[in-house]
């Protein structure tokens, strides 16, 4: 049996899974177009059940870069679709996971975030771990380079991109989308009303919650991450979290290292966003120009 070691932030070998365990994928192609596949698979998950996911493949033999994608905590594996179609037709594959809280009942893996800490922290787990099988997806295809794997993720799925980016090397660069570097950013510290409402209502065991996530939080594994290079995109108007949290998750990570900001929220729904990003992966993974496709998206001349 061979496990992979993560001895990061006081958690040795907390995401290590079996890499031969076989990956069983089952799935149909959903849809085709612009000559990009996008098939409705399932894998296996080393924590359990099954997971849900979207494999968009360019056309072509290869080799392709990968592209594993980390949706928002309250999305699902739709929210990146429509960037992977984009960059499946600059030529890299793409996976597209659900997170288990968001899979179908059978494999669901709920998160009771604040009220239960020690099934938050299991799932927080299994959701990197799912993301870690989702590179082994895409390097079982013979038309995928493993060389040019990278990784995008927002919000939650920039907590889990700290630490892929630290504790598995075939992940070779990182996006990290409105991120924050540990739950007290959001819990203890935001301003947002309803987050408040959470925190006045929950009091002693809410510290008691932070202290059982703290071990996992992104700014223990973001310093580890060299020499990975790291684009960091932010909101100037978040509404969730401050901008002394982003700027502390920033300057713990390692260098090579990128930051950008926008006028918009946490949705990061500014279309130079997605242009900057786009420019970013094009480089990092040696892609076809994107420039063209991204013009062509927007129906411009």
């Amino acid at each position: 049996m061979l496990l992979l070691a993560a001895s990061l932030a006081g958690t040795p070998g907390l995401f290590d899974y079996d890499t031969e365990a076989p990956l069983v994928i089952d799935g149909k192609l959903l849809y085709e177009r612009d000559s990009v596949k996008v098939l409705d698979i399932t894998y296996a998950s080393p924590k359990g059940g099954r997971v849900t996911a979207y494999l968009v493949l360019p056309a072509g033999k290869g080799p392709h870069a990968g592209i594993v994608f980390g949706h928002w905590g309250y999305g699902n594996r739709t929210e990146f679709l429509p960037e992977a179609e984009l960059y499946a037709r600059a030529g890299a594959a793409g996976i597209i996971i659900d997170y288990p809280w968001t899979r179908p009942a059978e494999w669901r893996r709920a998160i009771n975030t604040v009220t239960s800490k020690e099934s938050d922290f299991d799932v927080y787990v299994q959701a990197v771990v799912d993301l870690r099988r989702a590179v082994d997806v895409l390097q079982a295809r013979a038309d995928v380079d493993p060389d040019r794997i990278g990784y995008i993720g927002h919000s939650f799925g920039a907590h889990w991109g700290a630490i892929l980016a630290a504790v598995d090397d075939r992940v070779r660069s990182a996006v990290l989308m409105a991120g924050v570097p540990d739950d007290d950013a959001v819990y203890r510290d935001s301003t947002d009303p309803e987050i408040a409402d959470v925190r006045a209502q929950l009091g002693k065991k809410l510290e008691e919650w932070l202290d059982t996530m703290r071990p996992i939080a992104a700014v223990n594994f973001v310093p580890h991450a060299a020499p990975k290079p790291l684009l960091f995109q932010f909101a100037r108007y978040e509404r969730l979290f401050g901008e002394a949290a982003m700027k502390r998750y920033y300057d713990a990570a390692s260098s090579p290292k990128e930051i950008l900001w926008y006028n918009t929220g946490h949705e990061l729904n500014d279309p130079r966003a997605l242009a900057d990003r786009a420019r970013w992966v094009e480089r990092q993974l040696k892609l076809a120009p994107l420039a063209p496709l991204l013009m062509e998206r927007m129906g411009l001349p």
